[in-house]
C-alpha cells in the first residue's frame, strides 16, 4: 500500500509526508475513523514512507506486511487459553494485503468467529513491549501499527499506556480506531489524534469508475449509499443478490407491519422474519439495518417531494412506493431509526439476535401509523 493506492484523503497524505520529510513524526499517533475511510491503508503507507527513506529496499517488505521491524497488534479471540496476534497474523496478512479498508466485521467474519469476543489481550501487550526491547534488524526505526486499539481491555490498556509513556528509541507507534470513546482518556492525551473524514464522492466514484463495468446510474447510487466508505461501496458494487434480499425482507417487514394493527395474528409473520435474519452472521445483519435505515430516509424525502434526492426506490413485488412513503413523516422516523440504531448497537455488543429482530420487528408495526 503506498499513498497512490489510497482513495481521496489527498490533503492528510500531503501533511503526514511533509512531516516525515521535516522530521516531525510524533512517537505515538492515533488515527481515528472508520476502516473504510482508510485508517490501515493510511498507517501502512506512512510506515513504509518511513521504512524506505531509512532503507530503498523497505518499500515490498511493508507492502506484504512482512517487514522485520513492522509489527502488528489487532483483536483476536482466545484460543486454548491463548490470545496473541501473532498466532492469527498470517488471516490477518492475507485479508488486509486482499482488501486494505477491511472492517472489524469483516475480520470476525474472515475468522469466522462472530459469536466469540474478540480484544487484544495484556499477554499481547507483554508480547509486544519483548518484541520491542530488542534491536531493531535493519538498524533504523521500529513500528508498532495497533489497528482497532479501541479493542484494547482494561489490563492491556494499563500496559500499553506504560508503553507509551517510555517507549524504546526510535519506536514509532501508530494506532488505529473509529472512535475515541472506549481509548482511555490518559492514552489519548499521550497520542498525536490524525482524524480521517469519510471520502469525497468524487474520489468514490472515480474508483469504482476506475474499476468496474457498473453503469453511471449504478455508480451513482452507490456513492450515495457509502456515505464516503469506501469497504461499504465496493460491497455494495458486489452485492446485486444480497439487495435484492435485503428489498425482499424489507418489503415483508412493512407490510407485516401495517397489518398488525388490525390482525394481531401478523405477529406471528414478524417472529418468523426475526428468525431468519438472525440466523445470518453479524456483519450482514448489521448491512441490512444500514439498509433499512437508508430506505426509511429516502421515503421521507419523497414524502416531503424531495424527489431529486431519492435516487433508490422499491418497486418491486408490487409494492406501493409512494403509498408506503406517506406514512414515513417528521412524527415517525427519528422513533423508527433510533430503534434501528439500538438494535445495530445490541448486535455490536452480542445481544441475542433473535431477541434483537423480534423487538425490532414489533417495535416498527406501533411507530408506521404515527402521525
Amino acid at each position: 500500500m503506498n499513498w497512490e493506492n489510497i482513495v481521496g484523503q489527498d490533503h492528510l497524505k500531503k501533511l503526514l509526508q511533509e512531516s516525515i520529510s521535516e522530521n516531525r513524526i510524533s512517537h505515538a499517533q492515533l488515527f481515528v475513523g472508520k476502516e473504510g475511510y482508510g485508517t490501515f491503508p493510511m498507517v501502512l503507507a506512512y510506515a513504509r514512507e518511513i521504512l524506505s527513506r531509512e532503507n530503498n529496499h523497505a518499500s515490498s517488505k511493508v507492502e506484504h506486511l512482512n517487514h522485520l521491524d513492522l509489527h502488528f497488534s489487532f483483536p483476536v479471540f482466545t484460543d486454548n487459553k491463548n490470545s496473541l496476534s501473532k498466532n492469527k497474523f498470517d488471516e490477518f496478512r492475507e485479508m488486509m494485503i486482499a482488501s486494505p479498508y477491511a472492517s472489524y466485521d469483516d475480520w470476525t467474519t474472515f475468522l469466522e468467529s462472530e459469536n466469540k469476543q474478540l480484544f487484544i489481550s495484556a499477554d499481547e501487550v507483554d508480547d509486544q513491549n519483548q518484541k520491542f526491547s530488542l534491536k531493531s534488524f535493519e538498524g533504523g526505526t521500529k513500528i508498532l501499527i495497533v489497528w482497532r486499539a479501541d479493542k484494547m481491555n482494561v489490563a492491556a490498556s494499563n500496559k500499553f499506556l506504560k508503553f507509551l509513556e517510555e517507549p524504546p528509541a526510535k519506536t514509532v507507534i501508530l494506532l488505529t480506531t473509529e472512535s475515541t470513546n472506549d481509548i482511555l482518556p490518559t492514552i489519548l492525551s499521550r497520542t498525536q489524534i490524525v482524524e480521517l473524514h469519510r471520502i469525497n464522492d468524487e474520489d468514490i466514484s472515480g474508483y469504482l469508475k476506475k474499476n468496474s463495468s457498473a453503469s453511471d446510474d449504478k455508480i451513482k447510487e452507490i456513492v450515495h449509499e457509502a456515505q464516503g466508505d469506501l469497504n461499504d461501496a465496493i460491497k455494495l458494487l458486489k452485492s446485486t443478490n444480497k439487495n435484492e434480499e435485503f428489498e425482499r425482507l424489507f418489503v415483508q417487514w412493512v407490510r407485516d407491519a401495517f397489518m398488525v394493527k388490525k390482525k394481531p395474528e401478523f405477529l406471528k409473520s414478524i417472529i418468523f422474519w426475526a428468525r431468519e435474519i438472525a440466523g445470518w452472521n453479524r456483519e450482514k445483519q448489521k448491512n441490512f439495518l444500514n439498509y433499512s435505515s437508508e430506505i426509511f430516509r429516502l421515503a421521507l424525502l419523497q414524502n416531503y417531494q424531495s424527489t431529486d434526492l431519492v435516487y433508490k426506490k422499491i418497486n418491486a413485488n408490487g409494492f406501493n412506493w409512494v403509498g408506503f412513503s406517506q406514512f414515513i413523516s417528521g412524527a415517525n422516523i427519528e422513533n423508527i431509526l433510533e430503534e434501528i440504531n439500538t438494535a445495530d448497537l445490541h448486535l455490536t455488543r452480542n445481544g441475542n439476535p433473535k431477541i434483537v429482530w423480534t423487538d425490532l420487528g414489533i417495535k416498527l408495526s406501533r411507530y408506521i401509523h404515527k402521525s
